[in-house]
């Protein structure tokens, strides 16, 4: 399941997008201002940014997210429609841009549109393990992994970026929605249930590598 991030300081605009985002199968997280959104940007498939916003505004939001996570998608809202404005806000990034007011089956589309772009494979392939993010199932060597949400997830993640090194702290933030302080373990229990169900060596791992004193990346076998 997609998440989104939904980024308005109107509760009635992100109560509207909301119902038809998540009627639309997507899960939606919100943020009401730029500070409580970059808190939450691990946890987005994709972020629907407002640009006016409190505390931190959404030009400052999305110059900070495209340094930290440069292929996560962005749809820019705004009641501002002058071409300037368009252009300042695809100059900092932006994937797509919406005019306020807006129709929110139009915003929907163009976040269905997004996400098919922005690299959701219909399949990834890495030796005898084949995962399907939209349908959320894993295989290896043509039978089905069972898998938790969480081990799913945790897979997809790593899958998704092979060679990159995710620390624990990332991983929380990534699959947990959060950084759970003090609490670092509880990667390393679900990096181990996970290996154990993809039949791991622990001593040569096929797909996930330990970088010591880091944390983990996906390595293809």
């Amino acid at each position: 399941m997609a998440r989104v991030l939904l980024v308005d300081d109107d509760p009635v605009i992100r109560e509207v997008l909301g119902v038809y985002l998540r009627q639309e199968g997507y899960e939606v997280v919100e943020a009401l201002d730029g500070l409580e959104a970059l808190a939450k940007i691990p946890q987005a498939s994709l972020v629907v940014l407002d640009l006016m916003l409190p505390r931190l505004s959404g030009w400052e939001v999305a110059r900070e997210l495209r340094r930290d996570y440069p292929e996560l998608p962005v749809l820019m809202l705004t009641a501002k429609g002058e071409e300037e404005e368009r252009i300042r806000g695809l100059d900092l990034g932006a994937d797509d841009y919406v005019v306020k007011p807006f129709s929110p089956r139009e915003v929907v589309a163009r976040v269905r549109a997004l996400l098919r772009r922005s690299g959701l494979k219909a399949e990834l392939a890495f030796g005898e393990l084949v995962i399907r993010p939209r349908e959320r199932e894993a295989y290896l060597a043509g039978e089905p992994l069972a898998l938790s949400k969480l081990e799913f997830d945790l897979l997809l993640t790593l899958a998704q970026h092979p060679g990159l090194v995710w620390s624990r702290e990332r991983l929380l933030e990534r699959v947990w929605g959060t950084d759970f302080p003090g609490v670092d373990r509880v990667v390393d229990v679900h990096i181990a249930g996970l290996r154990k169900k993809l039949g791991e060596d622990g001593d040569n791992p096929r797909y996930i590598e330990t970088v010591r004193g880091v944390g983990y990346r996906f390595g293809e076998e």
